[in-house]
């Protein structure tokens, strides 16, 4: 071989080389990057619908963090604080701004609903139907809270930023979405509703799967109590702007700052899910809806019916709740998450009634 071809293929084996390294490097920096902020620059729910459904929802396989025993928790509505500032010095802070969410596409009354689908609703219609089950006098359980990613968690404190390492997922239960719903448990017990809480983290060590983990609970504990009449799957939104703003959702009550709760309805308009009790669902979302207006207005961001199951077909009394987003601080979400048990009670005892 010449000389010239043996510079030639040498040079061109070189740059071959350069190109890879670089392109392992950009795959590399997007995957840190992308795990740094738990992929979310825009309103998302950070749901992944379960393995057996087909869904763009984003999926995380972030990692979170271990801070202490899973199984501690807080036994009264009292939030303790553990953030220490001055941890923090020379981070860089991005800003957090409150708002209220209110109008969307359809109003009714004195609340709101986002159809994100083709169908056309009769609010009515199905806030004046009959629930799909009957309120019992016992002490059985008849609501079940449940958590499909447990490790959701919120902020510390009301600052008005955040610093950049912030990273809202936690494995302590007194501080991720578990305590909000042993909150709305507790509530639900101090208003005569038998309540039982799944404080299984579906979601870790592994976040893809949760849906399937969490069916399989919800149909664990609806065997072992029969008397189970509403299924909440409670989470956390996170809204993310592309300026690394984050949004808390808030409103105030008594003179005291909570976070907004949406309830989330699914339906199976076009057939791709066992999904035959969905207006029986969207008829129990609309009546907790407008009691928790009626009772605390400004607790709900508009309702949101979408083309989504996440595990609503297991029951005809299942919905998904956000309490609040990662920017809103664990207080508020408690808060709002005692609110939450006496909207269910009120609920439940005007059924039965009518």
């Amino acid at each position: 071989m010449k000389v010239s071809e043996k510079i030639c293929k040498a040079t061109v084996m070189f740059t071959a080389f350069v190109m890879s390294v670089f392109a392992v490097f950009c795959i590399w920096s997007r995957t840190a990057s992308i795990l740094h902020s738990d992929g979310l620059r825009i309103i998302t729910t950070g749901l992944s619908m379960y393995n057996t459904e087909a869904s763009s929802a984003p999926v995380s396989a972030a990692p979170v963090k271990d801070t202490s025993s899973k199984s501690k928790q807080t036994t009264d509505s009292t939030v303790t604080k553990r953030t220490d500032n001055s941890e923090h010095k020379g981070e860089q802070t991005f800003l957090v701004t409150e708002s209220l969410f209110r109008e969307s596409n359809v109003s009714y009354d004195n609340f709101y609903v986002k159809n994100s689908t083709e169908l056309t609703l009769d609010i009515g219609k199905y806030l004046n139907a009959p629930l799909p089950f009957e309120y019992e006098d016992t002490s059985e359980p008849q609501v079940l809270i449940v958590h499909t990613h447990a490790t959701e968690s919120y902020m510390d404190d009301d600052l008005g930023y955040y610093y950049e390492s912030f990273y809202p997922r936690d494995t302590d239960d007194n501080y991720n979405v578990v305590r909000v719903g042993k909150a709305i448990c507790d509530s639900l017990k101090s208003n005569g509703i038998g309540a039982v809480q799944c404080c299984t983290h579906h979601d870790d060590p592994q976040y893809y799967g949760a849906y399937d983990n969490s069916a399989q609970s919800i149909l664990d504990y609806m065997e072992k109590y029969p008397s189970i009449k509403i299924i909440l799957d409670i989470h956390r939104d996170s809204i993310t702007t592309d300026d690394n703003e984050k949004i808390k959702p808030t409103f105030t009550y008594n003179g005291k700052k909570a976070a907004q709760i949406m309830i989330m309805c699914g339906n199976d308009n076009y057939g791709y899910y066992s999904f035959p009790n969905w207006e029986q669902n969207l008829s129990l979302a609309l009546k907790l809806h407008s009691t928790a207006e009626t009772s605390y207005p400004g607790m709900t961001r508009p309702l949101y019916f979408g083309n989504f199951m996440y595990n609503m077909n297991l029951a005809p009394g299942s919905l998904l709740i956000e309490i609040g987003t990662d920017a809103n601080t664990l207080e508020e979400a408690v808060y709002s998450g005692e609110m939450l048990g006496n909207v269910i009670a009120d609920t439940l005892r005007c059924a039965q009634i009518q």
